[in-house]
């Protein structure tokens, strides 16, 4: 099935020229085309369309506080009552003591993706945030230098790759104010929206 993702700018990398009114079109995981809108919807009018008016869609962005965010911080459920931030854990933590952290790991990837996340820096020790990672679709990156930018731990990620044919097809998009993320979409899937 085709799938043709409509935004009011589209930017391939953080190198290439925005495209106005511009879509990427999956096939599958896959990027199938990325182009002008009209062009794309002409070539492809079978194409299941998902339009995201006065949006930027992007590569996504890589979290390079991956491994930490996930194995040295606990995620609190909500019905917990322990707010909504990560805590740091404490020195001496041994997660079999508390169920493993593998239900944490799972709430700080849908926090990840909730703020346009597409891959993450790793390696992951813990056995139970491995399985979370790898569930949840994210790429795994090697331990990349943090811009100087994002100096604090934070979920705001950085951008990270380029949208190509046939390439995976890991975007984000986001609306007109840049913190926003409307949505994510990861080899294809959307696994995150907004509204």
């Amino acid at each position: 099935m085709l799938t043709l993702h409509r935004a009011a700018e589209l930017r391939p990398s953080g190198t290439a020229p925005s495209i106005t009114d511009g879509a990427v079109l999956v096939r599958g995981a896959a990027i199938a085309a990325l182009g002008r809108y009209a062009e794309l919807a002409a070539a492809h009018p079978d194409a299941r369309l998902r339009e995201w008016p006065g949006a930027v869609l992007t590569p996504g962005l890589a979290q390079p506080y991956g491994a930490l965010l996930l194995e040295r911080h606990y995620h609190p459920d909500p019905r917990e009552g322990l707010g909504v931030e990560p805590r740091p854990l404490p020195l001496g933590f041994e997660p079999a003591q508390y169920g493993g952290l593998g239900g944490s790991a799972r709430r700080g990837l849908q926090r990840m993706l909730r703020h346009g996340t597409t891959a993450l820096a790793g390696p992951f020790e813990r056995p139970e945030v491995r399985a979370a990672v790898s569930r949840s679709g994210l790429r795994v990156a090697a331990p990349f230098e943090v811009p100087r930018a994002l100096n604090t731990l934070a979920f705001e990620g950085v951008p990270y790759g380029a949208l190509a044919v046939d390439g995976r097809a890991d975007f984000a998009i986001f609306g007109p104010e840049a913190e926003e993320c409307l949505g994510t979409v990861l080899a294809g899937s959307l696994v995150y929206r907004s509204r």
